[in-house]
């Protein structure tokens, strides 16, 4: 086991407004540097809340279990840190936030991440000279990763999310991830409400970003995302665990035949329980890229 595995063992996460109810129950996963791992489930099975649980979204709570990401017991760390340390969170649902532009936005977060996990009190990520990226620098880059995701630079003085369309909030997620360059990134349903073209954009942009040093948890419902981004590993998430992996012959059984028959065979119903509300909790991890 290398510093750079994502490591997650006997993860049980239960929703802030009720306690009681465990939505994982017993995560163990492991993904290493490099390799492109998806998580596949019917709707209620607690794929958002593992995405959230390791980015320590505030609407949920850590019954048990470990999570070690380089080298660290990330369940200790608060969300910027899980940042800092090259993990990145792809929502399902961008929210708009009005009055901030995409430029502000992202060289706010490329500072933040130049700051690293411990501070350095010389570094000061506003000041050019003192650590902070050169607005030089800043345009090339952003402009290489517009083109990259085949994005009109125009965005970038619009107001982060405000009016875009559903493939144009996905597109700017993996800018955001593009910029960032994170050694983990965990894409949550980043092809929901997605045409076909612009998921094809989403992949083909995902797709040149990955690199021997990037590990992907990739969460889908469906297999047509799988057609664009090859995973390494497909895991099958019902009932807060998961319960079969294979290769991506697995997304294929389960594009043609459904969820049912593995459910059954693990003597699980097909309809499986709703997760916590995720709407109201959403605005609070805006930042957690």
């Amino acid at each position: 086991m290398s510093d750079q595995d994502l490591v997650i063992s006997d993860l049980h996460v239960a929703p802030v407004a009720n306690p009681d109810h465990e939505i994982l129950k017993g995560i163990d996963l492991t993904v290493r540097q490099g390799e492109v791992h998806a998580i596949m489930g019917p709707n209620g099975s607690g794929k958002t809340t593992l995405a959230y649980a390791l980015m320590g979204h505030p609407a949920y709570v850590v019954k048990s279990g470990k999570v070690l990401w380089q080298g660290q017991d990330l369940l200790k760390l608060s969300v910027d840190k899980r940042a800092r340390l090259g993990m990145f969170l792809a929502f399902q649902y961008p929210m708009a936030v009005p009055g901030l532009s995409v430029a502000s936005f992202l060289r706010s977060a490329i500072n933040a991440h130049r700051l690293g996990l411990n501070p350095d009190p010389t570094v000061d990520p506003t000041d050019a000279f003192k650590g902070g990226i050169p607005m030089g620098e800043f345009r090339k880059l952003v402009r290489e990763k517009m083109a990259l995701l085949k994005m009109d630079e125009s965005i970038a003085a619009r107001y982060v999310n405000e009016g875009f369309s559903g493939g144009e909030k996905k597109r700017l997620e993996m800018l955001q991830m593009a910029v960032l360059e994170p050694h983990m990134a965990i894409l949550d349903e980043t092809d929901s409400g997605l045409d076909i073209d612009a998921l094809r954009i989403v992949a083909e942009g995902v797709n040149a970003m990955l690199n021997p040093n990037m590990g992907v948890l990739l969460i889908t419902h469906y297999q047509r995302l799988l057609n664009y981004i090859t995973p390494d590993t497909v895991h099958v998430l019902a009932a807060g665990r998961i319960i079969l992996s294979g290769g991506k012959d697995l997304a294929l059984r389960l594009e043609a035949e459904g969820y049912e028959p593995i459910l059954a065979a693990e003597g699980l119903e097909a309809t499986i329980g709703d997760e916590a509300p995720e709407a109201a909790a959403e605005p609070a991890m805006e930042t957690a890229h």
